[in-house]
C-alpha cells in the first residue's frame, strides 16, 4: 500500500560521498530564493555523491527499464526557516543518470539540472573488504571508488557524517522569487569505515568552471553509507 503523499519510492544503496570544503561565495549564486547556506562547525561543503537507485516506483508503479540505475550528483547544504522552524536540505548543482526519460521529466517538470550520460558501477564484497565504484562518461570516463571494511556500523551522533546525510529536504530554484521544496524520508543510515578511495573526475567538465578547483582539492572526508528504502514526498512551492 503506497503511503499517501508519496511521489516516488525507491531504495538508495551504497552511497559514496566525497565532501569538499568550499568558499561560501562560490555557492551564493546557486542558492534558491529564501534558503540560506548551512554549515558544519563554521565550514561549508559540497559533496560528490554516487549511488544506486533500486526498486524505483513512481506513484507506486514501476517504469520498465527504469527500476535500477546509477546516479552521481554534486550537491551542497542549505536550510530554510519556515515560521521559526529550520528545515535542513540540499541543493543539487547537477544530477547525472543513464536514463534519458528521467532527465526529461526532472528537467521539464521539476526544473532540476539532470544530465544523461553513459554510466556503470561495480560492487565487490568479500570477507576482507567492500569495493564500491561508480563510473560515468563525459569526454573520458570519470570514476569515484571506495574500499571499505565489509561490515557497516552506526553513525556517530554529532559527526560530520550525520550532518552530510541527515538533510531531509530538497530545494530547487525555479525563478527569482520562487523555490520548489520536497521532503525525503529515510531512516538513519549506517556507514562503512573507509580504507581508501580513488577519485578521477573532471569537475569543470561535469559541473562548470566554478568547480574546476576541485580537480586539485583533497576531500575533507570520504564516506560510504549503506542507504535504505526512501520516499520522496509531493513537493510544494515557496514564494513571498
Amino acid at each position: 500500500m503506497l503511503k499517501s503523499g508519496v511521489f516516488l519510492s525507491a531504495e538508495w544503496r551504497k552511497l559514496a560521498l566525497a565532501n569538499y570544503e568550499v568558499d561560501q561565495k562560490i555557492l551564493q549564486k546557486y542558492l534558491p530564493p529564501f534558503t540560506e547556506l548551512d554549515d558544519w562547525q563554521g565550514k561549508y561543503y559540497v559533496s560528490l555523491v554516487g549511488f544506486m537507485f533500486m526498486d524505483t516506483k513512481l506513484k507506486g508503479f514501476g517504469i520498465p527499464f527504469h527500476i535500477n540505475f546509477e546516479e552521481v550528483n554534486l550537491r551542497f547544504y542549505v536550510k530554510y526557516n519556515e515560521n521559526g522552524t529550520w528545515k535542513r536540505g540540499v541543493v543539487f548543482i547537477k544530477e547525472i543518470v543513464p536514463k534519458p526519460a528521467i532527465t526529461f521529466v526532472a528537467n521539464t517538470i521539476y526544473k532540476e539540472n539532470y544530465q544523461t550520460l553513459p554510466m556503470k558501477h561495480k560492487w565487490v564484497l568479500n570477507e576482507q573488504e567492500l569495493l564500491v565504484e561508480y563510473l560515468w562518461k563525459t569526454k573520458n570516463w570519470n570514476k569515484f571508488s571506495v574500499i571499505t571494511h565489509p561490515i557497516s556500523e552506526a553513525m556517530e551522533i554529532g559527526s560530520k557524517e550525520e550532518f552530510i546525510t541527515e538533510h531531509f529536504w530538497g530545494y530547487t530554484k525555479i525563478g527569482p522569487n520562487l523555490t520548489s521544496e520536497y521532503q525525503v524520508e529515510h531512516p538513519r543510515w549506517e556507514v562503512y569505515p573507509v580504507k581508501e578511495y580513488d577519485i578521477k573526475v573532471d569537475f569543470g567538465a561535469n559541473y562548470g568552471n566554478d568547480f574546476n578547483f576541485l580537480n586539485q582539492a583533497q576531500p575533507a572526508s570520504v564516506m560510504l553509507a549503506e542507504g535504505s528504502p526512501i520516499n520522496v514526498l509531493k513537493g510544494n512551492k515557496i514564494s513571498k
